[in-house]
């Protein structure tokens, strides 16, 4: 109406203003940006199919942490809400418990690694294991081995091929089971001045590092694919581990992946 009146009557934008009762400022107010919502659309869309259980909170860390984008978070979550993509998440009953201490950070790389296993089944029935080592200070999964068999001869020599391109670690938190308590893990360790932490039995919570690893694994890579045999796995979990390490968000260190907080530091 104040930009009909201007047009007819020759005024000035203020006395349109005045006669409209609305502010210059609403006056003047021009839409932007309104096309980098098509682009936003296009990312989360995009996210979301190649990456099947990122929801808002890993898709909104990586288009501002990984990509650089200063979109609002309100913004992207308005699109990704009208896109309906929330993942829908069946709800569980959970028993109150305690809430255990937190474990304490290292302060540097190297200092405290975590490791486990796992456990899945080949398209042919046959089950295999995988060996999982992270770094503690950064989350970052410094190798995934697969196998049939993983006995601690194998873990040697997966530890081995680990510190040949990282560096030695000061200790190694573990659980008890049997490739751990293995005497020669225990004489390896000795030979090259690493401590072994083991957890308390049914403790899972002591090694949350590594257990919260497993998790996201489970999730993200085992669960969405059928294996036909050991290579294909490892080349699978290969691909996986670099994109956990380069590209995803971990929330647990602010937002970005392993690798940018082990470059800032």
């Amino acid at each position: 109406m104040a930009q009909r009146a201007r047009a007819h009557y020759g005024v000035s934008i203020r006395v349109a203003c005045l006669t409209f009762t609305i502010s210059e400022t609403c006056y003047r107010y021009q839409t932007k940006l309104s096309t980098e919502n098509a682009v936003i659309a296009d990312w989360l869309l995009r996210l979301t199919t190649t990456h099947q259980r990122w929801g808002f909170g890993l898709c909104y860390y990586y288009l501002r942490n990984t990509q650089g984008y200063g979109w609002n978070h309100k913004r992207i979550y308005r699109i990704y809400r009208e896109l309906e993509l929330n993942l829908r998440i069946k709800p569980r009953r959970r028993i109150k418990r305690d809430k255990p201490d937190a474990l304490s950070v290292p302060d540097a790389i190297n200092q405290v690694w975590s490791m486990d296993f796992m456990s899945d089944t080949l398209d042919d029935g046959r089950s295999f294991r995988t060996f999982n080592v992270i770094d503690d200070y950064n989350r970052e999964g410094l190798g995934i081995d697969v196998d049939l068999s993983l006995p601690s001869q194998r873990v040697i020599r997966s530890l081995e091929q680990i510190i040949e391109w990282r560096g030695k670690p000061d200790a190694i938190r573990c659980d008890n089971g049997p490739e751990y308590i293995s005497q020669k893990l225990i004489d390896w360790t000795n030979k090259h001045q690493i401590t072994l932490l083991y957890i308390q039995p049914g403790k899972p919570t002591q090694n949350a590092y590594i257990e919260r690893f497993n998790r996201t694994a489970r999730h993200e890579w085992l669960d969405l694919h059928l294996f036909k045999n050991i290579k294909h796995a490892q080349l699978l979990a290969t691909k996986w581990l670099w994109t956990y390490n380069n590209e995803r968000p971990h929330t647990a260190i602010g937002g970005i992946p392993p690798r940018r907080l082990l470059e800032a530091a």
